[in-house]
């Protein structure tokens, strides 16, 4: 057997062991190795004005955690705050004073009496309360583990940033490509990945800002709920829906009719339609000329149903991974039809 056999099989063998020493890391592994591949250019420009790559590694960090991650980790705690002051007697009776309100619905609704009725309104008080106890308590699991992969995600993006030149030219030295065609693989996923990301966070932080501004009025946390629309924005179809409908509701419900009419009017032509209609692509195309390095040339519509596939597959992170994972397989197919021409 030549020697480099021997090496592939052991390596295989190795290899295989690795990954389940390392599988539950792996989600923030290639979480953090795509942010890294997304904010690529901007190290690179970075190092041009700081020439240290341990600062500028550090730098990143910290801007990913506050611009990406702080907004999240107010968001858990705020909530799980606000669910520890609650009482059992508070939050019957709060679940009565829907009841009523929902009994009380106006004719002109009567279509979803039936819907309640069948239901919410036929769902004992308390156990109704034993089910959003059990609610709660999973949210509370579910957040600790967001916060420990949020933790680990900046760990490996700093450990990606730092390292990132010799991981990039010991990727290049093992791939069987010329330098040149693993340059073309690498740059354009590079350049998808970052347009997806930078828009991503470019319309969470402009939608959630017009929303959050706008609510303060009202006397809501702006902050909260600015973070919970921007993070609702993302959501491919039903979007900002999941946040000013359910307000709009609550509203009404307290009799202010007109509030109700004015957050879901402006919500859905202030930002719904000016915003995510007009506003939202001018940005995309913005970033695509002149942020990243190449101009991407991938449809939209694909990576929409990237977005959207990478949401029910891996959850909240499956906006980075899908698109990732779909415009390498596009990349790949390119290479692949170069080498049979």
């Amino acid at each position: 057997m030549k020697p480099q056999y021997f090496l592939m099989i052991v390596l295989t063998i190795i290899s295989f062991f690795l990954v389940q020493l390392f599988f539950p890391f792996m989600k923030p592994i290639v979480v953090a190795f795509l942010l890294a591949i997304a904010t690529n250019n901007i190290n690179r420009f970075m190092q041009t004005k700081i020439q240290n790559q341990l600062g500028v590694s550090v730098a990143m960090t910290l801007a990913l955690g506050a611009l990406f991650f702080a907004p999240i980790v107010y968001f858990m705690f705020v909530t799980v705050d606000f669910i520890g002051t609650l009482t059992q007697a508070q939050i019957l009776v709060g679940i009565e004073k829907v009841r009523m309100s929902l009994l009380n619905i106006p004719q002109e609704f009567a279509f979803a009496k039936q819907f309640i009725n069948d239901s919410y309104l036929g769902t004992d008080s308390k156990a109704l309360f034993d089910t959003i106890v059990g609610y709660s308590q999973e949210f509370a699991k579910m957040s600790m583990r967001f916060l420990f992969d949020m933790v680990l995600i900046l760990v490996f993006y700093f450990l990606f940033n730092l390292y990132g030149h010799e991981i990039s030219n010991f990727i290049k030295e093992i791939l069987p490509f010329r330098k040149q065609d693993t340059n073309e693989l690498l740059f354009e996923t590079a350049n998808v990945m970052s347009v997806v990301f930078y828009s991503i966070l470019v319309t969470a932080i402009f939608e959630g800002l017009l929303f959050g501004g706008f609510i303060y009025f009202y006397g809501y946390d702006a902050l909260l709920f600015g973070i919970l629309y921007g993070f609702a924005s993302l959501v491919p179809v039903v979007g900002g829906a999941l946040m000013w409908v359910p307000l709009a509701a609550y509203e009404y419900l307290n009799g202010d009719t007109t509030d109700a009419i004015v957050i879901a009017l402006y919500t859905i032509i202030v930002i719904s339609v000016i915003a995510d209609t007009f506003i939202k692509p001018v940005i995309i195309k913005y970033i695509n000329v002149k942020v990243v390095q190449t101009p991407t040339n991938v449809n939209e519509l694909f990576l929409f149903f990237a977005i959207v596939a990478g949401l029910s597959t891996f959850g909240f992170w499956g906006m980075i991974i899908g698109p990732a994972l779909a415009t390498f397989f596009i990349s790949v197919l390119k290479s692949l039809k170069q080498f049979m021409e």
